[in-house]
């Protein structure tokens, strides 16, 4: 592929964006994981943001080190068959929906900061708190 620059397609974001989620989830820094996968931060960096692409291999090595099989990185991407009167070249796939509660960050930190809660006794009160306040609108 001399030559050639590289652009990012929907698929590199999505896939880069639910490694940061569940990075996130597991409260691990990008340094954390550039170590358990033996490389640099910078180099986790562009895979969440789609600068460089992931290979097979190596989203197979961060899934192991983050505990994820493959296929969450491909959860929520909508279309991702080919359709059957085009051409597998191009293959056009729709950006997942925003609207959706779970890639917004805010859930994302809710529901790390839930799983930290040291009991179920604390669970159980934030769960509480969130039904009186959703019953009270």
């Amino acid at each position: 592929m001399a030559g050639k620059t590289y652009v990012p397609t929907t698929v590199d974001q999505h896939i880069g964006k639910r490694m940061q989620l569940r990075r996130n989830m597991l409260g691990l820094s990008l340094k954390d994981l550039a170590n358990t996968c033996g490389v640099t931060f910078q180099q986790i960096q562009k895979y969440e943001s789609a600068d460089n692409r992931i290979s097979a291999s190596r989203l197979f090595e961060i899934g192991t080190a983050m505990q994820t099989p493959v296929s969450f990185f491909f959860v929520g991407l909508p279309g991702n068959m080919p359709d059957e009167n085009k051409s597998t070249r191009s293959i056009h796939v729709q950006s997942p929906n925003s609207d959706d509660p779970l890639v917004r960050t805010e859930s994302l930190e809710l529901v790390y900061l839930y799983w930290k809660l040291s009991s179920d006794k604390q669970r159980q009160s934030v769960m509480n708190l969130l039904k009186t306040l959703v019953d009270g609108e």
